[in-house]
């Protein structure tokens, strides 16, 4: 299972939302583009970067800043927040990004998006966003709820080749309250792409317990910036539980 060092840029800053509320922001005195070379240093493999004055707007604010961090080259970066058409698409990608992860344009012109995603020179780069309250999506930086099933969304995209599904639990992200690891299982038995985990860890349990669900990653950011663990010590307790439960 791989991490995924979360890098959420607001204002050209590196910020934690508690729960998506724009109003309860952690801002952390940090350079995106440092820190994503101390991801690196300290063996991290992949980065998630998200604008989210871009995925509360609807245009991406901080491409500057997502290309300098691409152009850091030891990371591979997935980057979201924003992504609501085909241009913007191919410009992240022609940054340096690895994958590219759009959400609210995907509901919003589903038709579009399987397109997109089924295009030869999208395989495998694009990621689905499911940002979910209760089960239901939230999509525009998560300001408003549909009620579209995040698992019937899953179902629908089994045999696409998505680089991956982000699955988001709102009510406990940035909490570090432990992961939602029922509802993440589900997404994971839901389809047959890859699914990486995003909220509420604060711990390596937790780590290690997402680790027992059949899923591809986890994304951690308040945990690191907060010095709950570091990724050294996150790789080491994942290489750990490889070996003893192989």
């Amino acid at each position: 299972m791989n991490l995924f060092p979360s890098i959420d840029l607001r204002d050209g800053r590196v910020v934690r939302l508690l729960q998506g509320d724009y109003d309860r922001q952690t801002t952390y005195e940090v350079d995106a583009v440092e820190q994503a070379k101390m991801y690196a240093d300290a063996g991290a493999t992949w980065a998630h970067v998200v604008d989210l004055d871009g995925a509360r707007s609807g245009k991406m604010a901080n491409l500057a800043l997502v290309e300098a961090v691409c152009a850091e080259g030891r990371l591979k970066v997935e980057v979201g927040g924003g992504v609501r058409d085909t241009a913007t698409v191919e410009r992240v990608l022609g940054a340096g990004a690895r994958r590219v992860v759009v959400g609210t344009a995907a509901l919003a012109d589903w038709d579009w998006f399987e397109a997109l995603v089924k295009s030869p020179a999208c395989h495998e780069r694009i990621v689905l966003g499911l940002d979910a309250r209760g089960g239901k999506l939230a999509v525009s930086g998560w300001e408003r709820q549909t009620q579209s099933d995040a698992l019937e969304v899953a179902r629908r995209v089994r045999g696409w080749p998505l680089g991956a599904i982000v699955y988001t639990d709102i009510a406990v992200d940035g909490t570090m309250d432990g992961p939602n690891l029922e509802a993440t299982r589900r997404i994971a038995e839901a389809t047959d792409v890859p699914v990486v985990a995003s909220g509420g860890v604060s711990a390596l349990d937790h780590l290690l317990q997402l680790r027992q669900l059949p899923i591809a990653g986890a994304i951690v950011g308040r945990a690191l910036y907060e010095h709950a663990f570091t990724v050294e010590e996150a790789i080491e307790a994942f290489e750990r539980s490889v070996k003893n439960n192989p």
